[in-house]
């Protein structure tokens, strides 16, 4: 066991190093700050490569079956939307709220299954320095319920976490001083269900910005005409030809 903690504090001293060396903690992606990784471990590994080529041999074959490759959890679904993982605080879709999901637990993510089919899926958070616990929330599961209450989205715990971008919590702000309260949950509501069924959280921030710079409070019909998704007509289905007539068509090509 001293072996393995040892050489766990070698890995670390090494990745350190090499961050030092490059300069900088920055990396664009997961998969630059992985390929750096891995390039310190095979460094590492290089060293033992002969004392672990003899033992090697000595190795027994693998199991047959892989062993599991996440931790299983089990947690209800609370009435707001929500489940607790791993002192994370995960948003599921509402329809999930009571069922109790199995959660797998991977390294990089994490699935929620009802019974054997996995009804939810999301990138693994962390807990953020200095903090107790984390979140994780997608607008677009919470947002449903609380279309049939916007009242409730003044007090609301999750509020300032709901917001995707800053200009979303400016005009939260200016509508607050504004508009009545009702009115403006009602009205912040409908911005960030527009924004989550268009999948334009960006290009609404910008209008959200000139809006504000403008002084000029959102109007929800205009933004709903302008972003919501729109109906797709459905395709004219024509009546198929009964199969006979191919039957008919193939004697005749005979």
């Amino acid at each position: 066991m001293g072996a393995i903690e040892s050489r766990q504090g070698t890995l670390k001293n090494a990745v350190e190093q090499a961050l030092l060396l490059r300069g900088q903690r920055h990396f664009q992606d997961l998969a630059e700050y992985q390929c750096l990784v891995a390039d310190v471990v095979t460094r590492l590994n290089r060293r033992v490569q002969a004392k672990a080529a003899e033992e090697r041999a000595s190795l027994r074959p693998l199991p047959p079956r892989r062993t599991s490759e996440y931790e299983e959890l089990e947690v209800r679904v609370t009435k707001f939307g929500t489940a607790s993982v791993k002192r994370i605080l995960y948003s599921v879709p509402s329809r999930l709220i009571g069922h109790p999901l199995k959660f797998r637990i991977y390294a990089e993510h994490v699935e929620g299954w009802l019974g054997g089919v996995c009804v939810f899926q999301s990138e693994r958070s962390v807990v953020p320095v200095a903090k107790q616990r984390g979140k994780k929330l997608d607008d677009r599961h919470l947002i449903p319920a609380l279309r049939k209450k916007p009242g409730a989205f003044a007090r609301w715990a999750l509020r300032d976490d709901l917001f995707p971008r800053s200009e979303y919590r400016q005009r939260w702000d200016c509508l607050v001083e504004n508009l009545p309260e009702r009115e403006a949950c009602k009205r912040m509501v409908g911005l960030l269900d527009i924004a989550a069924r268009g999948a334009c959280e960006a290009q609404r921030a910008l209008v959200l910005a000139d809006l504000l710079q403008a002084g000029t409070l959102p109007e929800l019909d205009g933004l709903e005409e302008r972003f919501a998704p729109r109906q797709s007509d459905l395709p004219l289905v024509v009546v198929l030809p009964e199969l006979k007539s191919y039957d008919r068509m193939l004697e005749g090509a005979a």
